[in-house]
């Protein structure tokens, strides 16, 4: 069974995603229904919520949308990882109200889409390392030239779990493999970041990647973190750039094809109930 722990929901009708105007291939509704579908045929058999960098005023709003898919008879849905804006003097506030909520399992604050030099700011690094004392996770989402920068963070932030998002973002399509592998290699020594394999496909040529232009950013990436700190991530819609999550699930089987039952069984869903004590 595979968990997933990167599904993006798209209610245009309930929440604004001001990004979504520049990405006309990712801009319509990805609902849970067409979502529920897809996963029974391909063995999805629970999700988390990943953001989706909503209207900063919608924030909470997205979690409530969730709240109601997560309430449905029978849901895949076990929680959401929540947009957050550790740069504001209101984030105390705002995760005290969230940490009393048992929906929300993390919380994530896409970086590649902002001035590097926010995540270095002393109120950014010190909310962030609020969470250490609440048990929720923080997803790292940087592009890989800002690795130095997750770096850093983490080491301001020894007692937070971090999960780096899409292997740290490499350049698949130009095979780009140094020096995001070394920086790679960096982070893993940081016992408390663990990393999210997915998104690849939709790094590579959209019309002519293959499983060989992936598998040395997915085993590089396995090899830095290990088996026990790696967990399996749709990436829906995102993937559908990238040939659609049909086709990432037949690539994750055969990428793990030469694992054992335990390192499949950790990777695919044991380290995500680990992480968000599910």
């Amino acid at each position: 069974m595979l968990f997933d722990t990167h599904l993006h929901l798209i209610y245009k009708d309930r929440l604004t995603y001001p990004w979504l105007d520049d990405v006309e291939a990712l801009n319509r509704d990805n609902r849970f229904e067409d979502y529920n579908r897809d996963a029974a045929r391909l063995g999805i058999t629970g999700c988390l919520h990943m953001e989706v960098d909503v209207a900063e005023d919608m924030i909470e709003a997205e979690t409530e949308v969730m709240a109601d898919l997560i309430a449905e008879p029978e849901s895949l849905m076990r929680g959401v990882i929540s947009s957050c804006r550790p740069e504001s003097d209101s984030f105390a506030d705002f995760l005290e109200r969230n940490a009393a909520n048992p929906n929300v399992k993390g919380f994530r604050r896409v970086l590649h889409v902002v001035p590097d030099d926010v995540s270095t700011t002393t109120i950014f690094r010190d909310n962030v390392r609020r969470l250490g004392d609440t048990g929720l996770t923080f997803d790292l989402c940087v592009a890989a030239r800002q690795l130095d920068l997750a770096k850093d963070l983490v080491d301001h932030c020894p007692d937070v779990t971090f999960i780096l998002d899409h292997c740290g973002v490499p350049d698949v399509a130009a095979g780009m493999l140094e020096p995001w592998r070394a920086n790679m290699q960096e982070l893993a020594e940081r016992p408390n970041v663990n990393a999210k394999i997915s998104g690849v496909v939709a790094y590579g040529n959209p019309d002519s990647w293959t499983l060989e232009d992936i598998r040395p950013f997915v085993d590089a990436t396995v090899e830095a973190f290990g088996t026990d700190r790696i967990v399996w991530g749709s990436d829906n819609p995102v993937c559908n750039l990238g040939g659609g999550m049909a086709v990432w699930v037949s690539a994750t089987h055969a990428l793990t094809r030469g694992w054992s039952d335990d390192e499949r069984d950790a990777f695919y869903h044991q380290n995500a109930f680990r992480l968000w004590r599910l």
